[in-house]
């Protein structure tokens, strides 16, 4: 059979790292109201010369080196975003650009918080066809130039930043290779009010800002990860106790316990890096792969679970065997 095996990762961070306390200067917040609440300590926000496309760019070139690979060797890019350099074109074709690709298939992913697994999906059903070989997938955001910096309530909750894979697609003999061993993917569109952004080229001609309802999209979330990630692993063939590690979106730090616990999954299997980034939407899952598999924790041959969630409602997972 083929598989789409992740043999690279990276990620990259905006330079300037700002403190909830030197966020209370500037908002009616504090440090402690906003640790107990989300347990968010820091974030990144991009400068006037930091982008999605360059950070996108410099994760995608750190997850070549870590791959072993040349940006020609990628005949794929799939980039997921909700805030793209510009309408259009893709600022996938940006990345391919700055790469120095001359020609590949290179498209944005729309699906807000939960875009890098919809991208991924969309990547391995390409490898395995046997359409393209090589595939970078990349989740990138600069969500810091649509905040309300008035809402304390929503301002707190996000960063940005990008993280990327190189996916290959590789003849695996039996059923213990490594590789993407399975993907779920849901959307419900009835949920849109309570978290969008309030504008759009074909509505106000702006680029608008974040709304949420946080106290609902808690509740859908904590209901709907865990049921994707039983679903997934269902598909896999799997069972929680399978799991070595689940490699979550990074929305907040009650979510991800509440989701745990209701898996049955030990805090400790839980790569948590949401006090470091906050949430930085489809950059959130790869940039926490990326730092697990850097430091040591993730491990060739363990079973991962992805998850996320985002606006729309979108929601997936994805277990794959590293």
């Amino acid at each position: 059979m083929i598989r789409s095996v992740i043999t690279g990762t990276g990620s990259a961070l905006p330079i300037r790292r700002v403190s909830n306390a030197e966020l209370a200067q500037e908002v009616d917040t504090s440090d402690e109201w906003i640790v107990e609440r989300t347990g968010i300590r820091f974030r990144h926000i991009a400068g006037p010369n930091e982008t999605t496309a360059t950070l996108a760019t410099d994760a995608a070139k750190a997850a070549l080196a870590a791959a072993g690979v040349l940006a020609q060797d990628i005949d794929l890019i799939v980039l997921a975003t909700a805030t793209p350099d510009q309408t259009f074109p893709a600022t996938a074709t940006k990345v391919q650009a700055m790469l120095g690709i001359n020609d590949c298939v290179a498209f944005d992913v729309a699906a807000v918080c939960s875009g890098f697994l919809y991208a991924v999906q969309v990547a391995d059903a390409m490898l395995r066809s046997g359409v393209q070989r090589r595939a970078l997938v990349i989740g990138a955001e600069t969500f810091s130039r649509i905040l309300d910096w008035e809402d304390r309530t929503t301002c707190v909750l996000f960063g940005d930043g990008a993280g990327a894979i190189v996916l290959e697609a590789q003849e695996s003999a039996d059923d213990d290779g490594r590789g993407i061993l399975a993907t779920k993917l849901h959307a419900d569109g009835r949920h849109n009010e309570l978290l969008y952004v309030d504008g759009g080229p074909s509505t106000t001609g702006t680029v608008g800002k974040l709304r949420m309802k946080g106290r609902e999209v808690f509740r859908h979330a904590v209901t709907n990860l865990a049921a994707v990630m039983a679903e997934s692993l269902v598909i896999a063939g799997l069972e929680p106790g399978d799991v070595d590690w689940v490699v979550p979106h990074q929305a907040n730090a009650r979510i991800l316990d509440a989701t745990s616990r209701k898996l049955g999954l030990p805090a400790d299997k839980v790569i948590v890096t949401v006090d470091q980034h906050a949430n930085t939407s489809a950059a959130s899952v790869p940039l926490a792969l990326d730092v697990a598999i850097r430091d040591g924790r993730i491990k060739a041959g363990q079973i991962v679970v992805l998850e996320a969630m985002g606006g729309g409602f979108t929601w997936g997972a994805a277990v794959v065997r590293m």
